[in-house]
């Protein structure tokens, strides 16, 4: 604790705005230790002391500091955050076999850290990659909440890590563009995305630990990364949040450092909303159900969301050194279609897409909703989506087969695509045809909708039918509202 005491110290002196010098900063191996002290569970959900858990916190607000104050490239945290073995963790100050050739000191020799949690104990061994932890992290958000509020911090520092490194990296790439090699080829997410196995199986991968949902496959996958780590401490030893004092300058934050933005990405998402519920012609958050369970929460689905979109950028920019995006699209689609009717939903609808690019956005809906559409559909010359293409070849159609639940998400799909559309440039009366599409694209669901769905994707809800059939109704009306927003606009 007396160290993170004075390493946040030295940051803070280091970036004072009265007084600037040069921040100090410990070499990557201090930094990776303090990522494992944030997370370990002897220190966190284990702790047997205040002072344990204070470390954990102060190593978490450390880090953030380094990450706001310093940068993720000017930090070297990429160096700091990369994964090894145990044979190869001696660059965190493992001890090495020796001959009386190597007695002259080396770089290793001042910067090594003779303790378990930063060698073989550390997150950055114990793991098999970053892929590994996002997977369970995300089982720990479905299975073990205690758990998951830590793994939830930790996440989503990672997470602002490989965004805020990207977004640098992109604006060097902007000032420089004539440069050799682009900056955005050593990124971090770059660095997480091409290690391992081969391309396609890596790639297939990385979305099984995005989706990761607490199954038995899913466990088995991406098992736990410390042994008995979801043991929690006995109840006699508990620390109660009442005991610890916040303490912002002493760095006690509470027992797990409670952090209400953490789910300001989803706080249109309420916990409790019917599939019908809305206000007419609006982005209303009533409109969404209480379908964030599954996915282990709001926070668990906006940290999905973030990673999903940030792969979607890398694959814009970098289709050779990644993955091209149809490609990419084509894996969410494999891993988003089968879901069932309120999961799919809180993956597809507008307020989930704003986590991407509008373009992305709308690229990306129109691949799920078009392996979902009647043959009949014409398909746009682009995926540049204009009100003309949304009311010729989507609106009007229902899904290419009978089942209640795949007219819901072709429901789902073109209603998502009104709204993001709305949003990005507005939708027109166009002298009713878009209303008259809306409506025939309303009857001609409702009326080939006629089986329940089956399998993964099965609704199981208040009975099978009815449940799905409540989704394909809500969907509808909100649609209608917005019509009715539309109309009385035009009539202004």
């Amino acid at each position: 604790v007396p160290a993170l005491h004075l390493l946040n110290s030295l940051l803070n002196a280091g970036t004072s705005s009265t007084a600037p010098t040069p921040a100090f900063l410990p070499p990557p191996q201090q930094l990776a230790l303090a990522a494992t002290l944030a997370i370990h569970p002897s220190l966190t959900t284990r702790a047997q002391s205040d002072d344990k858990l204070q470390a954990s916190n102060l190593a978490l607000k450390y880090l953030r500091l380094v990450l706001n104050l310093v940068g993720p490239i000017n930090g070297n945290l990429r160096d700091a955050f990369a994964f090894s073995t145990v044979e190869t963790s001696s660059r965190r100050g493992a001890r090495k076999r020796t001959t009386a050739d190597d007695l002259s000191p080396t770089k290793d020799d001042f910067d090594g850290i003779n303790t378990e949690l930063a060698n073989a104990g550390s997150v950055w061994t114990r793991a098999q990659d970053f892929w590994h932890l996002v997977g369970w992290a995300f089982n720990c958000s479905v299975l073990h909440p205690r758990r998951w509020e830590r793994w939830q911090l930790w996440l989503q520092y990672m997470i602002e890590v490989l965004e805020n490194d990207w977004a640098l990296r992109a604006q060097m790439r902007a000032d420089d563009p004539d440069k050799e090699r682009d900056p955005r080829e050593r990124s971090m997410i770059v660095q997480y995305l091409n290690g391992g196995d081969i391309p396609a199986r890596q790639e297939r991968r990385i979305l099984r630990a995005i989706f990761a949902d607490g199954t038995s496959k899913s466990t088995g996958e991406f098992s736990e990364v410390w042994r008995n780590e979801t043991k929690e401490r006995k109840k006699d030893t508990e620390i109660k949040k009442s005991e610890t004092k916040l303490d912002i300058e002493a760095g006690a934050w509470g027992p797990y450092m409670d952090d209400s933005s953490s789910v300001s990405d989803l706080n249109d998402i309420p916990p409790s909303a019917s599939p019908t519920a809305a206000a007419p012609g609006t982005d209303s958050p009533t409109s969404i159900p209480n379908v964030s369970a599954p996915f282990g929460g709001p926070q668990s689905i906006a940290l999905r969301l973030r990673l999903l979109a940030l792969l979607s950028t890398v694959s814009v920019s970098l289709p050779q050194t990644f993955t091209p995006l149809p490609t990419l699209y084509d894996l969410y689609l494999e891993n988003i279609r089968p879901l069932p009717l309120p999961s799919f939903f809180i993956l597809v609808s507008p307020s989930s897409m704003q986590h991407f690019h509008p373009a992305a956005a709308s690229s990306l809906t129109q691949i799920i909703l078009r392996s979902l559409i009647a043959s009949s559909a014409p398909s746009p010359i682009t995926d540049d989506l204009t009100q003309k293409d949304l009311e010729r070849c989507y609106l009007p159609y229902a899904a290419n087969t009978g089942s209640i639940s795949d007219n819901a998400k072709v429901s789902l799909c073109v209603e998502t695509l009104m709204r993001l559309l709305h949003r990005a440039c507005g939708l027109y009366w166009n002298n009713g045809l878009l209303q008259e599409a809306v409506k025939r694209g309303i009857e001609a669901r409702e009326q080939k909708a006629t089986k329940a769905g089956k399998g993964r994707g099965k609704w199981k809800g208040k009975g099978d039918s009815e449940g799905e059939r409540m989704w394909l109704r809500g969907s509808a009306g909100r649609m209608r509202g917005l019509m009715d927003l539309l109309g009385g606009q035009e009539n202004e």
